[in-house]
């Protein structure tokens, strides 16, 4: 189904309500750049990272396509969950879940205080830019802690730069790619206005400091293009 979500006038905040979950593989495709390389490379890792009897958790899970994904290429058994606060999104999840047959489970929880059992990968793709900044230390700090002694944390985020004038030219870059998927300058500047003090990101220098302060001995890019990344953070 076509992402046309924006293209008619929005008068609330943005949310993860039924309307965005109808779309949203659409919309991700079309929103993020490279988003099948960088969760193809994402997948990749958490595979080399996966134990036999291993846990995995997938913390915003959307629908569940990157878990379904993992759990396709998985040689051997190992527990796959995904955890959201979206109900719209989980029943698109459990749809697809029960449409493959899928050993993965998907639940309804809080990523800020739900009860964890021992991980050995833990993945966040543009999960943690919604978390207020005032909480998103602890919850960094909380995964760190849920991961084995060899577990890594997988996260993916859109960034900002501290400089000014790249600043500006990342994100034209950024409006010039969405163009190029089929979406209008309205389109564009309504969904700017939605996620305006809804989705906070921090620049690469902050999020490898954040996991760097908060249980992780190490922390770097795997993959980037101009203000979307994506990490990884050894314990």
């Amino acid at each position: 189904m076509d992402d046309k979500v924006f293209a008619k006038p929005i008068k609330k905040q943005f949310e993860f309500d039924e309307e965005v979950a109808a779309v949203f593989d659409d919309m991700l495709q079309r929103s993020v750049p490279f988003y099948k390389e960088s969760q193809k490379i994402t997948k990749y890792f958490a595979l080399k990272h996966l134990p036999k009897d291993g846990v995995l958790y997938d913390l915003g899970c959307s629908t569940a396509s990157l878990l379904l994904d993992i759990h396709r290429d998985l040689q051997h058994s190992a527990k796959l969950i995904g955890l959201d606060n979206s109900e719209a999104m989980l029943e698109q999840a459990k749809k697809k879940v029960d449409a493959f047959g899928a050993k993965v489970d998907v639940e309804f929880a809080d990523i800020l205080t739900y009860n964890y059992e021992k991980a050995d990968v833990i993945i966040s793709n543009y999960t943690l830019q919604f978390t207020r900044p005032l909480v998103r230390e602890k919850l960094v700090g909380k995964i760190a802690d849920t991961l084995s002694q060899e577990g890594v944390f997988l996260f993916s985020e859109k960034i900002i730069s501290h400089h000014p004038k790249l600043h500006k030219k990342l994100i034209e870059c950024y409006y010039t790619f969405k163009k190029e998927q089929g979406y209008s300058e309205y389109e564009i500047m309504q969904k700017r206005e939605a996620l305006e003090n809804v989705l906070v990101p921090y620049s690469e220098e902050e999020n490898i400091k954040m996991a760097l302060e908060n249980g992780f001995s190490h922390c770097e890019v795997l993959f980037r293009w101009a203000n979307f990344a994506t990490f990884i953070a050894m314990r």
